[in-house]
């Protein structure tokens, strides 16, 4: 007997672009298994066959719905087309969407939204439509070339690979292909190059290959925090902050973007903020093992300046010094903080009167940031205590070249002065007396000195010695001569010139003169005998 009943018939409104319960890419689905899982339905009753005719017409219809869809998807892409072709990328990706849900099943939809998506560098999107192409048809030269694209512009250069050797195969004259795979092959060398260069802590190789890999991979993040990561190595803060900003401004959870953020504000000694990305990285990647090594060396960075900077100011010059030397040991990369660190050591060596370390210790500051005033000036006040007046006078003119102060410029008139008067006779030097000395002082070396050196106590010495005692006695006087008298000693410490006041001539000066002068005036008088170096009184 043939089966009773009413068959149930679809209505042409489900074929409409939204309309029904179901979307286009629904519909579409249930016409493709209909028609799939109706062929020829047989029922075997008392040994006749017959076909059931409701499933045929069912059949008949699916088919012309079938084709409805297929004529619809067509256009959708034809829009999709003159969109693309007018640059239109947005809309086209909108049209070629529409005919994937019309229809689900055509590769070429999936290639053609995948290479619009190129066009709007949503590159990991394009690659699922390229996958899914080749999926629906691995003979779809295009789809296995944009896989290919899609991996080497996301920085894969060996899925990159196989896809191009696949479109090879399919083609092997394809110059696309041919092109692509050598850039591909270019990408795996400049990331090995790029390894062993960071290995060997060359930093500038690594973002010189950086950049030449990402000309081939724009956007593979991968090479941009690596970039990043040794732009801030190299001190180049602001660089490494805008790529890793660019990348947490797509990706705001994105680990390594988070650490090298927090890497550059590190390096540029804001250490509490650092420590806070370090630990945001962290959470969104907890075995980040390069945030929390730079976690640690941050807070133990700060903790140990803290305890020299406590040291130094209860004055325990000899625990600071250690502390400073302890906290440069944590992190040779930390540029500007270590400048900080040696020039908080000088200042502490200074103290010590370490002064020839305090010295290295700025210029090692110096050699890190060469733009720390305060380690200029600290070398500087280093020099004038060593009597190194024009190293002085050099780093004194390069801080008052930067910031024009008033204070700065009493510094270097001050420096100017100290090496104009060190280019002259020190006088306290010559009666070996300090440069505060009183006059009792003066007079007490002055007598010392001028009995030493006076040539009748030389009188049997080698005529080289006569010659350079007599030398001596004349200085000598010269000395006593100046610093007895109150004005020429106010403007010899002023740095005056002499020779032009008047009051002192060096050519008309008789050293035997200020001597009996001296010794007459003391009411009695000395000889020397034959003996050199003995006289009496």
């Amino acid at each position: 007997m043939r089966p009773t009943g009413t068959v149930r018939t679809m209505r042409p409104s489900f074929c409409g672009p939204t309309t029904g319960r179901r979307s286009h890419r629904g519909w579409c689905n249930v016409i493709w298994s209909a028609r799939t899982a109706a062929p020829t339905t047989r029922q075997r009753t008392s040994g006749r066959k017959w076909m059931d005719r409701s499933v045929l017409q069912n059949v008949s219809y699916l088919n012309s719905c079938l084709s409805f869809f297929l004529r619809q998807a067509e256009g959708f892409k034809e829009q999709g087309n003159a969109f693309y072709s007018n640059k239109d990328y947005s809309e086209a990706f909108n049209f070629y969407t529409k005919a994937i849900d019309a229809c689900p099943k055509n590769a070429s939809y999936y290639g053609n939204r995948a290479a619009t998506l190129m066009m709007l560098f949503r590159f990991r999107e394009a690659l699922e439509d390229s996958q899914q192409a080749v999926r629906l048809d691995d003979c779809f030269m295009k789809g296995h070339l944009r896989e290919g694209k899609c991996h080497l512009s996301l920085g894969n250069a060996m899925a990159a690979s196989r896809s191009f050797q696949k479109v090879l195969e399919l083609e092997p004259n394809n110059r696309d292909a041919q092109h692509e795979h050598k850039n591909a092959s270019t990408l795996t060398d400049l990331e090995r190059m790029a390894e062993l260069s960071f290995e060997k802590r060359d930093f500038r190789k690594v973002v010189y290959c950086m950049d030449r890999a990402l000309a081939l991979a724009s956007a593979c993040h991968r090479f941009k925090i690596l970039k990043a990561e040794c732009l801030a190595l190299l001190g180049r803060y602001p660089e490494a902050q805008s790529v890793a900003s660019d990348i947490l401004r797509m990706d705001a959870t994105n680990a390594d973007a988070l650490y090298v953020r927090g890497l550059c504000l590190y390096y540029e000694d804001c250490i509490d903020k650092a420590v806070q990305f370090f630990i945001q990285a962290l959470r969104m990647a907890p075995d980040h093992e390069k945030a929390r090594l730079a976690c640690r060396n941050a807070k133990a960075l700060k903790a140990k300046k803290e305890e020299g900077n406590q040291a130094f100011k209860s004055y325990n010059y000899d625990a600071a010094y250690q502390l400073y030397t302890e906290a440069l040991a944590i992190d040779p990369n930390n540029i500007k903080t270590n400048a900080k660190l040696y020039c908080n050591r000088a200042t502490a060596g200074a103290k010590l009167k370490k002064l020839n370390q305090a010295i290295e210790d700025c210029t090692s500051a110096i050699k890190l940031d060469d733009t720390y005033i305060k380690a200029y000036l600290r070398r500087a006040q280093c020099y004038m205590d060593t009597e190194q007046y024009e190293e002085a006078v050099r780093d004194y003119e390069k801080v008052y070249q930067t910031e024009k102060t008033s204070e700065h410029k009493h510094l270097l008139k001050s420096a100017q002065l100290e090496l104009k008067k060190s280019k002259r006779k020190d006088y306290y030097k010559v009666l070996g007396v300090g440069k505060n000395a009183t006059d009792d002082e003066i007079k007490k070396a002055y007598r010392k000195r001028a009995l030493m050196h006076h040539p009748d106590r030389h009188s049997s010495a080698t005529a080289e010695i006569q010659k350079e005692e007599e030398k001596k006695f004349k200085e000598v006087g010269e000395a006593f001569t100046v610093l007895s008298d109150p004005k020429k000693k106010t403007r010899y410490d002023n740095g005056h010139d002499l020779d032009n006041d008047g009051g002192f001539d060096g050519r008309d000066f008789d050293a035997n003169n200020i001597f009996r002068a001296f010794f007459g005036g003391q009411g009695g008088g000395f000889t020397f005998d034959s003996s050199p170096g003995t006289f009496y009184f």
